[in-house]
């Protein structure tokens, strides 16, 4: 399985020279060897490109007809690759081939909006989720793309959001109109804290109804075939996310305010809100699918995991910084 056809255009195939020579690697194996997208090590198949790395070779060859690797003596360990190529920064000659590989797709259809559809004055753009969640994607996922092709950097509607460059740039937006209010910073964050879990329910249900962002290949009994995702049943890691970070989160924050009067401690709200996202994540991404441009970071850890490390960190100061917490009481 490769990149999901709906969201992205091949522009290949490449043979596995041409890639050696795009990256600047050298070439194990079969130089004419033909590759058409990339793909996961998990999920290849053998016109896929993929890119390994570690300090050693994985355990379970991968199908994939190339493969990008950091040591020759790695070539041995994958006798299903026609081509090795090998490369000192793996993860960086990956990316700058799917760059040559894969594009995103463009909308060529007819108009989703219809001609006669206008704006309601009461509407309110959230610049903040928009610019900080576009900037987190262009940043964290794919720079190499943007760097060469920086006029898709505002083209939101084609897709491509970073749930964690959008918190960022909420966090902003959040310090700027307190400032202008002349209001606790934090208070304000508490309050917003409690509802953003309430959108990331509908969100992760409406990536379940797409068919985006699916989980890994798994032979569960409620495993099922994803559009996109290839024949493979798959964890439907949209749902377990909507569980975790919406209904339950959100079930935990609001015992916090009520029961334990949480929202009386500037910060608290805030901290617990970012330790149970951050939790929730690194948990449900074991499940999910690594985006395909960037694979595993470090051994078996996604992007997603390390971008939830701080916001555990962070909620950890906050709720620690705040004095123990005491249940409401009659007349309390």
């Amino acid at each position: 399985m490769g990149a999901d056809p709906r969201f992205f255009e091949r522009l290949g195939p490449l043979k596995a020279s041409d890639i050696a020579a795009l990256i600047g690697s050298d070439l194990i194996g079969d130089g004419d060897v033909a590759v058409s997208d990339v793909s996961t090590p998990d999920s290849a198949g053998e016109g896929d490109l993929i890119f390994l790395a570690g300090k050693a070779p994985p355990e379970t060859p991968p199908m994939a007809g190339v493969a990008i690797v950091p040591d020759a003596s790695w070539a041995e360990a994958l006798p299903h690759c026609q081509a090795v190529l090998v490369h000192r920064v793996t993860r960086a000659g990956f990316a700058k081939a799917a760059a040559r590989l894969l594009a995103p797709r463009f909308h060529d259809g007819p108009d989703f909006i219809h001609p006669t559809a206008t704006i309601a004055n009461s509407a309110r753009l959230a610049p903040g989720v928009i610019v900080g969640g576009r900037l987190g994607y262009v940043i964290f996922y794919q720079p190499s793309y943007f760097i060469a092709h920086p006029g898709q950097i505002p083209v939101v509607w084609q897709g491509g959001m970073s749930f964690h460059g959008g918190m960022l740039g909420v966090i902003g937006v959040l310090f700027l109109f307190a400032r202008m209010r002349k209001l606790k910073v934090l208070s304000v964050a508490d309050a917003a804290a409690c509802a953003v879990p309430i959108g990331l329910f509908f969100g992760r249900v409406a990536n379940f109804v797409n068919g985006e962002l699916y989980g890994r290949a798994s032979d569960v009994s409620w495993a099922m075939v994803f559009p996109g995702g290839g024949q493979s049943p798959r964890h439907p890691s949209q749902l377990y996310e909507a569980f975790l970070e919406g209904l339950m989160l959100f079930t935990i924050l609001a015992l916090s305010a009520i029961v334990f009067r949480a929202g009386r401690r500037a910060g608290l709200l805030t901290g617990i809100f970012l330790i149970g996202y951050g939790l929730s994540r690194i948990v449900v991404e074991l499940f999910r699918e690594p985006d395909v441009f960037l694979g595993f970071i470090l051994g078996g850890i996604t992007m997603g995991q390390i971008l939830s490390l701080p916001m555990l960190a962070i909620g950890l100061y906050l709720a620690l910084r705040t004095k123990p917490w005491r249940p409401l009481t009659a007349g309390g």
